[in-house]
């Protein structure tokens, strides 16, 4: 008989007996069926699909804290996560072979001896009763059947029941016996096989049915879930088909103990025990945090959005997702948990989650653009709230870093910061000087309240803050006034643009408008009357801190792919904004507002003079109120964190949450720094030279 013959004669074999053709095996020899040439069959393994080479198991993807093990949650379509077989218990391993292909080791891929007892089988009952696949065979149905690659006809062709599906399936399976060793193999179809109950591959099964690790299970565990896998939607002792597992692992421990892998007393020992079952489920998406860590919701919904922003995991945000639910990654992330505690209690102190106002909160490094915090006073819940109440208790909006339907909130005086810098890099120093007015008429045309004569004409918010002043003490005191002037001598636009450099995203239509068309007019800019979030506002005030240095948030501080190999995505995106002088002469007149005293003693006093003494370190800062105190806002950085919070109504900006907040507000992130920084050493800022320091300069209020 021809080598080129004997590929014929096998298939003409298989499809009579896959068909129930007894005749095509009756009729030809023993000696054929049982000694026939394999490798014949076998398609060269070059020629196998990819999948097969180089298998792409969907498997979940873990996000932890920034201690790196600390779960705040799990991302996955299915629960699975690979495990190397040497993290497999020696007896899960025999269990699953004893159950699905107890002549694993002595086959090539295709077991004939199995193929002619499931005829006789079926062919006797009338039905199919007995199936003939081996391990190595049910591997390849479940890669093709699952590979997100191919299309939904593609996978449904690898489960259709029909003689060229089978043959394919053979072909396939003795390629990669030709290849692979049997471990390889073995630990391939654990990782990939469905144990019921929603958990794919034998970690996620042993965690999901016992709360506990492959490599830690028992011979009862272990006899349950390799019995699982013939029928997991119908042997499922979760969801009420106890008796059905229970008989299925008798059956496996009985396969044990008749090819003496186990001895008849342990199988006896472990049939008597009950199931014991510890069912545990793996947390999927932002609102599966654990329940005593809530708060971690508004950081992780916040890393789904920068996750999906970034073209490293794909071309579209769908895609995107695919990767994240899919890959495998392992995702340290930069949230540490005991600051965010502190955060949580701080923001909670101030504002219950039971009221209107929220007290939103980003804490941001310096010169790494990483969040070591996100909190707001709010449930991260999907759940239905009372009538009339749109973001509280519970809400899955991004009211800390703003997206969707979250434009931010006017943060006042803050942006003052953007006119400063602004200034100082047009060569203007910090001393100087302007007569300022308890009342400045402009050349910005507005109509309203805030018109004279239809010219925009702000005032100060006590007439004690009239007369000269420079930036140290314009910028302590929040001299209104003084600001709109240098606005006008800078230039509006100068200002937009440094709060746009510095990070400042303009998200509400509006704002957006007035910067593209309208910059040049936009005076009132100065006193923060654009939406902004706290996470935009640490980080430009970070930018400060780190002389110059912007850094784009980031929630990660590493992240690796299923294949052990680290992706680039999330490490620092920084770039140099500023002159580090004009930095450092806008961080020494930030001393001035929070107490603190700059290298030139140019500080009188300031809004939050409390600030320096709470915490007893360098430090600088800035308060905020809108318009009739509708928001209160407070930014505070040292040369190592930045801190924002914003007090407001996300639900009604004409809801003012009061004058009087400031002050708890002030003390609070206070608490934050202090405790965020209380084992690091204090580190001083660097002063600015003396030209942009000092470079006398003098005008008049009537200039």
């Amino acid at each position: 008989m021809t080598r080129a013959f004997l590929p014929k004669v096998f298939t003409v074999l298989l499809a009579g007996t896959l068909a129930g053709l007894a005749l095509a095996v009756t009729a030809l020899p023993a000696a054929l069926v049982f000694g026939i040439g394999f490798s014949t069959m076998s398609a060269p393994y070059s020629e196998l699909p990819h999948t097969l080479r180089t298998p792409p198991t969907a498997q979940r993807s873990n996000l932890y804290a920034k201690d790196g093990t600390t779960l705040i949650t799990s991302f996955y379509q299915e629960d699975r996560m690979d495990v190397p077989l040497d993290e497999v218990a020696p007896v899960m391993r025999q269990a699953i072979i004893a159950a699905e292909d107890i002549r694993f080791h002595e086959h090539s891929g295709v077991d004939l001896r199995g193929v002619a007892r499931a005829f006789a089988a079926n062919r006797g009952s009338g039905s199919t009763r007995q199936g003939a696949s081996t391990l190595t065979m049910q591997y390849v149905r479940n890669v093709l059947s699952t590979d997100p690659r191919l299309t939904e006809a593609q996978r449904a062709s690898a489960t259709e029941v029909s003689t060229a599906r089978k043959i394919q399936e053979i072909r396939y399976a003795l390629a990669l016996e030709r290849e692979l060793t049997k471990d390889q193999i073995l630990a391939r179809y654990l990782n990939i096989a469905y144990f019921g109950a929603g958990a794919y591959g034998i970690a996620a099964a042993s965690k999901r049915y016992f709360s506990t690790s492959p490599a830690e299970l028992t011979l009862a565990q272990a006899a349950l879930l390799a019995g699982l896998v013939r029928s997991p939607h119908t042997d499922d002792p979760i969801h009420g088909d106890a008796d059905a597992a229970t008989a299925r692992r008798g059956y496996v421990l009985d396969q044990l103990a008749g090819t003496g892998q186990v001895t008849a007393e342990a199988a006896d020992a472990a049939r008597a025990e009950p199931l014991n079952l510890r069912p545990s489920e793996t947390p999927n998406d932002c609102t599966g945090v654990p329940a005593g860590h809530n708060d971690w919701g508004f950081f992780c919904d916040w890393f789904t959005r920068w996750w999906n922003e970034q073209k490293a995991f794909g071309g579209t945000v769908d895609e995107r997702q695919r990767t994240l639910r899919r890959g495998g990654f392992t995702i340290v992330t930069s949230l540490d948990p005991s600051v965010q505690r502190a955060t949580t209690e701080q923001v909670r102190r101030i504002y219950s989650v039971d009221e209107p106002y929220a007290m939103p909160t980003a804490v941001v490094e310096p010169g790494t653009g990483r969040v070591l915090a996100m909190s707001v006073n709010r449930n991260y819940s999907v759940e239905a709230n009372p009538s009339g109440q749109t973001n509280y208790p519970n809400t899955v909006n991004q009211l800390v870093a703003g997206g969707g339907t979250i434009v931010g909130y006017q943060a006042g005086s803050t942006f003052k910061l953007f006119t400063m810098l602004a200034a100082l890099e047009a060569g203007m120093p910090l001393r100087t000087v302007f007569d300022a007015p308890s009342r400045i008429i402009t050349d910005y045309q507005v109509s309203g309240d805030a018109s004279c004569g239809g010219y925009w004409c702000p005032s100060n918010a006590t007439v004690s803050m009239r007369g000269e002043h420079d930036m140290w003490t314009a910028f302590g005191e929040s001299v209104n006034t003084y600001f709109v002037w240098l606005t006008e001598r800078v230039g509006a636009d100068r200002v937009v643009e440094m709060a746009e450099r510095l990070g400042i995203v303009l998200r509400a239509g509006g704002d957006a408008r007035l910067a593209r068309h309208g910059a040049r007019e936009w005076g009132p800019f100065t006193l923060g009357v654009a939406a902004s979030t706290p996470l935009d506002l640490a980080g430009a005030y970070a930018t400060l801190a780190a002389e110059g240095t912007w850094c784009a948030p980031t929630p990660v501080t590493s992240i690796v792919d299923g294949t052990g190999r680290r992706v680039t995505a999330g490490q620092p995106d920084c770039r140099q904004v500023l002159d580090v002088d004009v930095a450092r002469a806008a961080a020494d007149a930030a001393r001035c507002p929070v107490g603190d005293q700059s290298m030139y003693r140019g500080c009188s006093g300031g809004t939050a003079t409390g600030l320096h003494d709470q915490l007893g370190r360098p430090v600088g800062g800035k308060t905020g109120s809108s318009d009739r105190y509708a928001t209160e806002t407070m930014v505070a950085f040292t040369p190592q964190l930045a801190v924002a919070a914003i007090a407001a109504n996300p639900d009604d900006p004409q809801d003012a949450v009061g004058q009087a907040v400031q002050g708890r507000l002030v003390e609070g992130v206070g608490e934050i720094l202090a405790f965020a920084l209380r084992d690091v050493p204090s580190r001083d800022f660097v002063p600015p030279s003396e030209t942009t320091a000092w470079r006398y300069t003098t005008s008049r209020s009537d200039d």
